[in-house]
């Protein structure tokens, strides 16, 4: 799953972090916090090893053909795409706006640091293909990516590669 070349007449996408809806949505944690608060019913808060992501898409006729996913280092990152339209600065994250399956990319410690990344094939496979779907209705899309494991968002490189269908 390491970067690739990609064939001409594909599309490489590449997940760009979104630190202002990052820095909203831990406001909105800091802000339970202070006033001792809980969240909503159904609400999803951010973890502090959390960030957000996004894809734009030029098009929307997209077919899924691999992920391009590098990470140095050791550790696990989880991908957890976001179905609904959300704009953090007038709804809360829900829980039922996440997408299954989630995407998991990892190198165990004990791996040698060159080893390739592990990941569920499968899962990744419908992951991807979900997301070529949702791309016909819309021109962004969200992702929560989670570092975990001694991973960091400075050591990730992750995109999709789409062809236009027509």
């Amino acid at each position: 799953m390491d970067m690739a070349t990609s064939p001409s007449k594909s599309m490489v996408l590449e997940f760009k972090e979104d630190t202002a809806l990052t820095e909203m949505m831990r406001l909105r944690v800091s802000s339970l916090q202070r006033s001792g608060q809980k969240r909503q019913d159904g609400e999803r808060l951010l973890l502090p090893y959390e960030a957000v992501y996004r894809l734009d898409f030029p098009t929307q006729e997209l077919n899924f053909t691999r992920w391009y996913f590098s990470l140095s280092g050791h550790g696990r990152v989880t991908v957890t795409g976001i179905s609904q339209h959300w704009t953090p600065d007038l709804t809360n994250l829900m829980t039922r706006q996440l997408l299954e399956p989630i995407g998991t990319f990892w190198r165990n410690s004990e791996d040698p640091e060159d080893s390739p990344l592990k990941c569920l094939e499968a899962d990744m496979q419908e992951f991807g293909e979900r997301i070529a779907e949702l791309a016909k209705v819309r021109k962004v899309m969200y992702f929560l990516l989670a570092f975990k494991d001694g991973a960091e968002a400075a050591n990730l490189s992750c995109s999709i590669e789409f062809t236009p269908e027509k």
